[in-house]
């Protein structure tokens, strides 16, 4: 980490960081408030986070992702723009969700270009997977939002694949399975990047199917 980032985990994580826990968070607890919570899983630098609260201050943000140098940047940036509506979680997100999070609490689901593993061999390392889709089936509450994007081809599909095997979800897109980007979801580091390289953007939007 960077000499801010370490700086600002000594400053602002009493304030915007959360620990996992022996108890499941309490989210008007913790936010003051019984607004809707979204939960943005791998948030890499942050920014998108931090764009995404500060249009929706009426939003609870929680950020889940195990890169210390991110959550630093990111806990410098939520004290400089002084966003009360985001916390910041540095720690494995499936165990996140299956130990600190409460049955059908969170409103919306964001996972956003995520780690294609692009190799074959590789792909049981893709976060995407029908164990992770059911720890969400029951963390999202009913007609929450599970919103994924990524800029390969191949994990878009086998993304829809999994989560309409699971049967918790329907799927948004109509007949191609696909939306056009929210506009509540900033343009990512990694988009940019893709569409630098070529790569199409694949945006995947389901909604909960009611308990």
């Amino acid at each position: 980490m960077t000499k801010a980032q370490k700086e600002a985990f000594e400053c602002h994580w009493e304030t915007y960081g959360l620990d996992a826990g022996a108890c499941s968070l309490n989210f008007c607890h913790i936010f003051g408030n019984q607004f809707p919570v979204w939960l943005e899983v791998g948030f890499g630098n942050g920014d998108v986070l931090i764009e995404m609260a500060a249009a929706n201050p009426d939003t609870n943000f929680i950020g889940i992702d195990v890169y210390k140098p991110g959550a630093g940047r990111l806990l410098k940036n939520i004290a400089a723009r002084g966003l009360s509506n985001v916390r910041v979680m540095c720690d494995d997100a499936v165990t996140v969700l299956q130990c600190a999070i409460e049955p059908e609490s969170l409103d919306r689901v964001l996972v956003f270009f995520p780690d294609p593993w692009p190799k074959k061999k590789h792909h049981k390392r893709r976060l995407v997977s029908a164990d992770f889709v059911h720890v969400l089936s029951e963390r999202i509450a009913p007609d929450g939002v599970l919103h994924l994007a990524t800029d390969w081809e191949e994990y878009a599909y086998q993304m829809i694949e999994v989560i309409d095997s699971s049967g918790r979800f329907v799927n948004d897109g109509g007949t191609s399975g696909f939306v056009d980007r929210p506009v509540y979801r900033p343009e990512t580091h990694f988009e940019r990047r893709g569409a630098r390289l070529g790569h199409g953007i694949w945006d995947v939007l389901y909604k909960r199917k009611p308990a």
